[in-house]
């Protein structure tokens, strides 16, 4: 009873101190997603434009989140965790939602934000099942999942060129 009294408190610990959780569901690889810990679990939101995909996070089902150290970004614990999808304007979705819009940074609507999730977007808990895994011996490191995002473009043909006169002038 201890063993799992210390799990709990430390899944709710590194949860509320971490803004990232790496969450695998059913068939999906991990990916992180940004939450709330709220009254006992891990609250997300997303599926919706511009929000965090929850491929995978679907009612009923189980998930792995691996919590990394908010300072090292290390692991720190890996529990399982029962899926639970809340229902738009429900007291507990409301209460989700609450804490999640404090947590959400550059949202496009700021205060329409609510109306906007309980339209297009899913609010999900993943609730703690008590079972934590051990953490694996390797680094697990993966390749990234493919998107249509992109941070490099092809350099200007006439870039060197500029860069080296300013050079010479200096």
């Amino acid at each position: 009873m201890t063993g799992e009294l210390l799990d709990r408190a430390l899944i709710e610990e590194a949860s509320k101190k971490s803004g990232l959780i790496w969450v695998e569901g059913p068939g999906v690889p991990a990916r992180p997603l940004w939450h709330v810990w709220h009254e006992g679990a891990a609250c997300v939101v997303g599926d919706g434009p511009g929000e965090q995909p929850l491929t995978g996070l679907t009612h009923g089902a189980r998930a792995e989140v691996t919590v990394r150290s908010k300072d090292k970004g290390g692991r720190l614990v890996t529990w399982t965790a029962a899926v639970r999808a809340l229902t738009s304007g429900s007291e507990e979705w409301t209460a989700a939602v609450d804490a999640l819009k404090g947590k959400r940074l550059n949202a496009p609507d700021g205060e329409a934000m609510p109306e906007r999730w309980a339209r297009e977007c899913r609010v999900v808990r993943l609730e703690p099942t008590g079972a934590t895994g051990a953490l694996p011996d390797g680094d697990l490191s993966a390749a990234p999942l493919p998107t249509p995002a992109t941070t490099r473009t092809p350099m200007p043909a006439g870039l060197p060129r500029l860069l080296a006169k300013r050079r010479r002038r200096g």
